[in-house]
């Protein structure tokens, strides 16, 4: 099923096993949200377990927060990415440092949905890649499924944490179809995976850029060049495990992302595989970002986002040490 789709039967089946479960956001019920995630999720359950909220992204966060302090577990939509900054305050200042500051006795169980990400042609505030504001934030975990079936048991297993869960979705990828399991989830929810077997170099990204590494290494393999692909899945924390082990096999390795280059996820990567893997490196650790400057016009973001031939010179100049 498309992505898309799968977060909707997640969003399904945590409504149906949890009565304490609850969507909210703009136009997520009679419309069923301007991607159509939530579509016939309120006609299912009811205006009281989906709720249409006003156009006020703080509000709707900070009514999350009153709602998970009453036992309730309500999961966030955030319109577009470029939309959440609204709320910012609430998530870092409030929602992040809830259970810390009442010393781990009050859960904080809120998900918040952010759709995310280029390749949509949209205009400004439409196309951003936040991502980095909320790993930098301790309190939250963050997350991002590239796959259908990873979209239908990670939101599934967001909605289920205690911790307040940043979950972003490749708004890209919605259309894009995968096989899902509903009888089992592959990984736990904080667990990054590899994805393509290589040899030569380590590819690692998350989100959409994970089918762009993987376009990649197609190319590559082409040109005789043996690429293995890592899915981070979790942006915080990070399972650097099956990363160090695969660049331990490899020598070298290339992140890629959306987001732009500075003080970025993809720094924070490249800087702790440095640390800890650094007698294995044949090659600096390389990052291919998008470029330091405002989301452009849609005219304009296949030369502002990351391509296949964008990362092939990235792996081509890691060759070449």
């Amino acid at each position: 099923m498309p992505l898309g789709r799968a977060l909707n039967a997640g969003m399904r089946q945590a409504l149906a096993t949890n009565d304490r479960v609850l969507l909210m956001g703009e136009d997520i019920g009679r419309l069923g949200g301007v991607f159509r995630v939530t579509e016939g999720l309120q006609a299912e359950f009811g205006e009281r377990r989906v709720l249409d909220t006003p156009l006020a992204e703080s509000g709707i966060v900070g009514t999350a927060i009153g709602l998970a302090l009453a036992g309730f577990r309500p999961v966030c939509e955030i319109q577009f990415d470029g939309f959440v900054f609204p709320a910012f305050d609430q998530i870092t200042s409030q929602l992040a440092k809830m259970t810390n500051r009442l010393e781990g006795a009050v859960p904080m169980p809120v998900v918040i949905r952010i759709p995310y990400g280029g390749h949509i042609g949209a205009i400004e505030h439409h196309q951003e890649s936040p991502e980095a504001y909320f790993t930098h934030t301790p309190g939250l975990r963050v997350v991002s499924p590239a796959t259908a079936g990873d979209a239908y048991w990670m939101i599934q297993e967001a909605i289920a944490s205690n911790d307040p869960v940043i979950f972003l979705e490749p708004k890209s990828a919605y259309w894009h179809k995968g096989e899902v399991d509903t009888t089992a989830p592959a990984l736990p929810l904080h667990a990054s995976r590899v994805v393509r077997r290589g040899t030569d170099v380590t590819l690692v990204g998350h989100g959409a850029m994970v089918g762009t590494l993987l376009q990649a290494a197609a190319l590559a393999e082409s040109e005789g060049t043996s690429c293995e692909v890592v899915d981070l899945r979790s942006l915080s924390p990070v399972d650097y495990g099956p990363i160090l082990d695969s660049v331990r096999r490899t020598g070298r390795m290339v992140y890629a992302q959306e987001a732009p280059g500075f003080t970025s996820l993809g720094s924070e990567i490249a800087a702790t595989v440095t640390e800890r893997a650094f007698f294995s490196l044949e090659a600096p650790v390389l990052r291919v970002s998008a470029f330091d400057t405002p989301f452009p016009p849609a005219k304009l973001e296949g030369t502002y986002l990351p391509d296949a031939d964008r990362i092939l010179e990235a792996v081509d100049r890691a060759l070449a040490y």
